[in-house]
């Protein structure tokens, strides 16, 4: 094939390096619009379509001209939005040129002029309370996979495409068709695969930003823009924004051997991350109005938002689990001097949070173990490879096999692993263990055929044939979900605590064994003092000497810890309690000294006794909690608002759009509550203000999109359409039937829709 050009011009990549293919500087867009780039400071058109002035009917070129001059409806459509931050969310208009009705986006690229993009409108769409029935039936579903389901159907309601599928992406970017709603007589795609490849990431990261992307018509002509680079930047126009983009040739390729005649995509964005598409296919060209795409971004920003919020609820009951198996180890270190037994003593909630059929602890030497598990000597051979990778916080493999050759005999019960070291001891781990799952995958064609080679070796071609192609695999187990690595840090960081804890009790019971267990406590990352019965410091490791790294203080007793922190009386007050009434403390604190910020810790400090009344001394562990109340101060700014306060107050709407506004938000604000109660009762911190975020900003858009919406819907409704108007393609056999639903528009997206 040549050597592959790095980031090849739009147009000019082909099947070795699609994957760089600048498609956002498309410079052509599709023909059902046109656009005009105004330069702000005097409203003149320097860039257009070159189908500009037919598309709008005038008799001389746009370029050159004034929005005034090209039409006084336009000029004053826009006008109002010219202050307005258009760099992420297209603001619409309605206006008439020449007496025909036009509606419009308006974006701003960056250092660019003012992009309008024009389209014929189409007929009002009703809102008010089928969209809210769409809403509440998304908010009402109990799991993901119901979720979806109602998605699709939703989808298919709103859009009449032939076939809409709800595309999930897996942990390598792999995509699965995981709902789907057809015409009758089509072919079946769900629960098809397809591999990463047929979507590049540079397309990916456009979806993130233009949330819904229409195809028209497969078989269209583009329409170059004109002069060729920005008069503004000298550059090619940023067109990542612009909703008549053309689409790559590659993808135009891919569609045409699919039979797809239009494509509609939106987005799923879940906790800032592409989480998957809603991909509806058409098998002749059909168009849609602005009110249905700006409907379909409205479900999808609700849809994402419930799946936050259901992910997050079953990470949460994991969670649940891992602090029911804490407290039973804790009272087993009270009752029985050890907490290994505890860990152990109910398999079910060891497994289940992880979902795991088997675990074992290598711990000290000795191996305990759980359910399904390899041998002790295979183990141990475990043990070794985990030692000889680079030390992380969670290693995790769904295929072992793959990683470790010698170790793929042990398949049938450990074709995959999750481990965690418990301490900084090697050979301590804590594994999960999952058995092969022998399975078929069905792909949408032949994943390892991408290309197809045509007359000549230079005409390459994505696949013809998407026929099902069914893979065997073997060696592997299921995946382990962000919800299993969640539970089993979680669980992992109880068991090193514990382990902490238990070795510094043993540092006051055996004085024998004190320089083995003093090294095992200096080389832990958690901040540690070991005092005696005295209140004498007989250890602090060099994790509690790097949280005050320019003082160094000959720290002889507890009471010499209180001027290092913040309320100096309450933290004498505590520690006099700790070492005189042997009281257990746990609290927060705030140190006093040292570079920067003061840190906020939390303190766990106990009493060690070795009899009733007995005391051998006092353990102090101390945890950084910025994380956490960065995720606190997150929780209490979302439970101020989901959306700001003034939001409402800023959009500027007639009465009769402000109240359908206001009506349609509520169901999108329960969602957005919804789904933060069940992120905020998580115990995920490390997520929780992302999460929150994610949901917030959906919200913020959703809400401008639907206050958009709203003020288009109504002067649909008060401004006669024109009857020369076509929401949909002459060919398309079903344009005029009616529809059950009322959420269907008046005249009515196939899985690989990739820009």
């Amino acid at each position: 094939m040549g050597e592959p050009l790095s980031n090849p011009p739009f147009g000019q990549a082909d099947l070795s390096n699609c994957e760089l293919e600048q498609i956002h500087l498309a410079q052509s867009i599709q023909p059902h619009g046109a656009l005009m780039m105004v330069r702000e400071s005097d409203g003149t058109v320097v860039q257009a379509s070159t189908n500009a002035a037919a598309f709008l009917g005038l008799a001389a070129p746009v370029l050159g001209q004034t929005l005034e001059a090209i039409s006084a409806g336009l000029a004053e459509a826009v006008r109002p939005h010219l202050g307005d931050p258009l760099d992420t969310i297209p603001r619409a208009i309605r206006c008439r040129i020449g007496g025909r009705l036009y509606d419009g986006l308006l974006h701003r690229p960056p250092g660019e002029g003012l992009i309008v993009e024009l389209e014929h409108a189409g007929a009002a769409v009703p809102l008010a309370d089928h969209l809210a029935k769409a809403l509440q039936a998304i908010l009402a579903a109990p799991s993901v996979r119901a979720l979806c389901d109602e998605a699709a159907r939703v989808f298919k309601t709103a859009t009449g495409y032939d076939r809409v599928m709800i595309y999930r992406f897996d942990e390598q970017g792999h995509g699965q068709i995981f709902s789907e709603q057809r015409e009758p007589e089509l072919e079946p795609y769900l629960g098809n695969w397809y591999p990463a490849s047929d979507i590049p990431q540079i397309a990916r990261r456009l979806y993130e930003r233009n949330r819904v992307r229409v195809l028209v018509d497969v078989a269209y002509a583009p329409v170059l823009l004109v002069p060729r680079y920005s008069p503004i930047t000298g550059r090619d126009l940023d067109m990542s924004l612009c909703a008549l983009r053309s689409m790559s040739p590659i993808h135009i390729q891919y569609l045409k051997n699919m039979g797809v005649g239009a494509t509609l995509v939106a987005s799923l964005m879940v906790g800032g991350k592409l989480w998957g598409l809603v991909s509806c296919h058409h098998y002749v060209p059909r168009a849609v109005s602005f009110e249905v795409r700006a409907v379909c971004e409205l479900l999808a920003e609700a849809v994402a938002t419930r799946i936050a919020a259901l992910e997050s609820f079953v990470q949460a009951q994991a969670e649940l689990s891992v602090r029911r198996l804490e407290q039973r180890m804790i009272e087993a270190i009270a009752r029985e001097g050890d907490w290994r037994m505890a860990l152990f003593d109910n398999s079910q909630a060891l497994l289940v949070p992880v979902g795991a059929t088997g675990a074992a602890l290598l711990y000290e030497g000795q191996i305990l173990t759980t359910g399904d598990v390899p041998g002790t000597p295979d183990l141990r051979e475990v043990g070794a490879w985990l030692d000889a990778k680079p030390r992380e916080p969670l290693v995790a493999t769904a295929a072992l096999g793959s990683e470790a050759p010698e170790l793929a005999r042990l398949a049938p019960v450990a074709a995959g692993l999750l481990a965690a070291p418990v301490s900084n001891t090697p050979g301590e781990w804590l594994i999960w263990f999952r058995p092969e799952r022998v399975r078929t995958v069905t792909w949408g064609g032949d994943p390892l055929k991408p290309v197809e080679i045509g007359d000549s070796p230079t005409q390459l071609s994505p696949r013809r044939s998407f026929a099902k192609w069914h893979q065997l695999v073997e060696g592997t187990c299921d995946s382990w979900s962000a919800a299993d690595l969640t539970a089993a840090r979680l669980i992992s960081d109880t068991v090193t605590d514990v382990v902490l804890q238990f070795r510094a009790v043993s540092v006051l019971i055996a004085q024998h064994q004190l320089d083995t267990v003093r090294s095992q406590v200096v080389i832990s990352d958690q901040p540690a003092i070991i005092a005696d019965a005295d209140g004498r410091i007989l250890l602090c490791n060099p994790a509690f000497d790097r949280l005050l790294p320019n003082v160094r203080n000959d720290l002889a007793r507890l009471d010499d810890l209180a001027p290092l922190f913040a309320n100096l009386a309450e933290m004498r007050q505590r520690l006099r309690d700790l070492t005189l009434q042997h009281r257990t403390w746990r609290g927060e604190v705030r140190l006093a000294v040292g570079d920067g910020d003061a840190k906020q810790l939390l303190v766990r400090a106990d009493p060690v006794f070795s009899s009733p009344g007995k005391v051998l001394g006092f353990v102090l562990l101390f945890m950084d909690m910025t994380e956490r109340k960065a995720a606190e101060a997150a929780r209490s700014r979302f439970q101020e608002g989901v959306i700001d306060r003034n939001l409402l107050a800023s959009v500027r709407l007639d009465p009769k759009a402000d109240h359908l506004y206001r009506t349609l938000l509520s169901p999108v604000v329960e969602n957005a509550q919804l789904a933060a109660l069940e992120i905020t009762d998580g115990l995920d911190t490390a997520r929780m203000a992302e999460m929150l975020a994610s949901v917030q900003a959906s919200v913020q858009r959703a809400a401008e999109v639907l206050a958009h919406l709203a003020s288009h819907s109504i002067r649909a409704e008060t401004q006669p359409h024109d009857p020369r108007a076509q929401d949909a393609h002459p060919n398309d056999a079903r344009v005029d039937e009616p529809s059950d639903d009322p959420v269907a528009p008046p005249h009515p997206i196939r899985p690989r829709d990739v820009n």
